[in-house]
């Protein structure tokens, strides 16, 4: 479809629905004796009853099965700052996706305040409606200081989705990806390009996985450890899982010889043809910046790349965090999960990349489509059974 086209179709159905979701009750037949017990008197039954025993609250109320998606709109798709109202229509996506793949109820929730004390204070506030938090498109580093400092003092686990989905993506796809040229994920090169949320989940889950030759990559060039030109507590600990050779230079100087290009940059056209000839063979290239990637599929592919995926639905191999959060919150939701680890990332890339058969491999399928029914049994699966409840 044409962009003027899309444009125009997609601000045509957002007018038409006035909104992508909406609140309905379980109760589609309500009788008047049913308020007797969903109101007054009845209800104050079950509120002593939390009260005396309150982890009856996710049996007896809609908490175990909600989600809120936080966002203060400051770092939208590749769209940057363009502020909560700006943000709803992305969130009420989010929303959209999580109830119709992963039958949760998710609320878009975008806040008037870009400060970290004030988001804090406010999903603390909030928290006893919710079995789960989503941070969503908030600006780099203030949103790891905000997942951090809740997941100290949350009992309810924190998933970060440009950090945790798009790491857990980003992995399956490789994983399924090196099937295809065999290699190993200990053996290749792989460069970073984007040193915020999404780049520092995806570096701690691939050195988690084993890779071994990773290089990250900001506005100043390759991440080494001993920088310190614009260098942040969280670039710090990239450089602790990356570049083990320092390798210094510009991102054109560490693609050279390299097997693997993820983009997480949030810069369209940052990659070049020449850039990509200069990879080595088989280059594998995953432009996930949206809605516009790093390198155009058809100009990545005619320099060389065998196998190309973006993060957009534009395209083939949309590897895209999608098909990670509505499947994988609800394994954290029945499976009663409370912190978000590497382990269960990494699990749960193992299980979406296994949902291809290894016979239907091919370079222009490397990941499951979003709706795939076996991704939720798949991961359900290899939770429960390799995964310590309660973790």
């Amino acid at each position: 479809m044409r962009k003027k086209d899309l444009a125009e179709n997609a601000i045509s159905l957002h007018q038409k629905l006035r909104g992508k979701i909406a609140i309905q009750s379980k109760l589609t037949n309500l009788r008047p004796s049913d308020l007797q017990l969903i109101y007054t008197p009845g209800v104050a039954e079950v509120c002593k009853k939390i009260h005396s025993v309150p982890s009856t609250k996710f049996v007896l109320t809609s908490k175990s099965n909600n989600v809120a998606i936080i966002t203060d709109g400051t770092r939208i798709l590749g769209l940057g700052d363009i502020g909560p109202d700006a943000a709803l229509p992305v969130m009420e996506g989010k929303s959209v996706i999580y109830r119709h793949f992963g039958a949760i109820s998710a609320f878009p929730i975008c806040l008037s305040t870009t400060k970290k004390s004030e988001i804090v204070k406010t999903i603390l506030s909030i928290e006893p409606v919710f079995g789960a938090i989503n941070l969503e498109d908030i600006e780099f580093p203030k949103v790891l200081d905000i997942s951090i400092e809740l997941e100290k003092r949350l009992a309810i686990p924190v998933f970060h989705d440009d950090r945790h989905g798009t790491a857990v993506v980003a992995l399956a796809a490789l994983i399924n990806a090196l099937k295809l040229t065999k290699q190993s994920l200990s053996s290749v090169k792989i460069v970073v390009a984007g040193a915020g949320s999404a780049g520092y989940g995806i570096s701690s889950l691939l050195s988690y996985a084993g890779c071994k030759n990773i290089l990250v990559v900001d506005s100043g060039g390759a991440i080494y450890k001993g920088r310190t030109e614009n260098m942040n507590k969280y670039k710090k600990e990239i450089s602790t899982v990356t570049n083990p050779s320092k390798q210094k230079g510009t991102l054109s100087d560490v693609m050279i010889n390299s097997d693997v290009f993820i983009g997480v940059s949030g810069q369209k056209n940052l990659v070049s043809g020449t850039m990509i000839q200069s990879m080595g063979k088989n280059p594998i290239v995953l432009a996930l910046t949206n809605p516009d990637p790093e390198i155009a599929p058809n100009i990545a592919k005619k320099a060389g790349a065998k196998i190309v995926g973006t993060g957009s639905y534009e395209f083939e191999n949309k590897v895209n965090n999608a098909v990670v959060f509505p499947y994988l919150m609800r394994a954290i939701l029945d499976l009663g999960i409370k912190k978000i680890t590497n382990k269960l990332l990494y699990l749960s890339a193992l299980a979406i990349a296994n949902t291809i058969p290894k016979n239907d491999l091919d370079v222009s399928h490397i990941i499951p489509e979003l709706g795939n029914k076996k991704l939720q049994k798949n991961i359900m699966h290899i939770l429960k059974s390799k995964y310590k409840k309660h973790a």
